[in-house]
């Protein structure tokens, strides 16, 4: 089953599978930080459900309009618990939030992956058909 995650329990109980994602991160920055998106930025967050009703997967996202890109959904957060990947929750997730981009008249989906995730980059690429078309940048400041 998948289904959107929208009051706190919900959200909070999403974490469980977030944290492996966003290490960085409690339960009530989290928290915080999903109802903020989701107030200022139409932020999204999907779960996976397995058969026992459990939280196996996790996607957020939300639409955006740039230049460069114009209308499309950026897909911020994507994890499955590392107990049960390769099972293709994944794949769902991502499958759904392109036909929820489809069905919204959203023209692109895309994301940004960490150097280092050389299996999520193949996933991307090999079994999403998702091209590489840049670099991300990042400075604090």
């Amino acid at each position: 089953m998948i289904k959107e995650l929208i009051s706190k329990d919900e959200i909070l109980a999403g974490f469980e599978v977030m944290k492996h994602l966003r290490a960085h991160l409690d339960e009530v920055s989290y928290l915080k930080l999903v109802l903020d998106a989701q107030e200022k930025e139409n932020y999204r967050l999907i779960a996976h459900f397995d058969l026992n009703e459990k939280i196996v997967a996790v996607v957020g996202f939300m639409p955006m309009i740039t230049l460069y890109y114009g209308h499309y959904i950026w897909v911020c957060d994507l994890v499955t618990d590392p107990d049960v990947r390769s099972k293709g929750y994944g794949k769902k997730l991502l499958t759904y939030v392109q036909e929820w981009a489809k069905a919204n008249g959203y023209e692109k989906v895309a994301l940004s992956s960490g150097l280092q995730r050389k299996d999520a980059h193949r996933f991307y690429e090999e079994k999403m058909n998702y091209d590489k078309v840049s670099y991300v940048f990042l400075k604090n400041v």
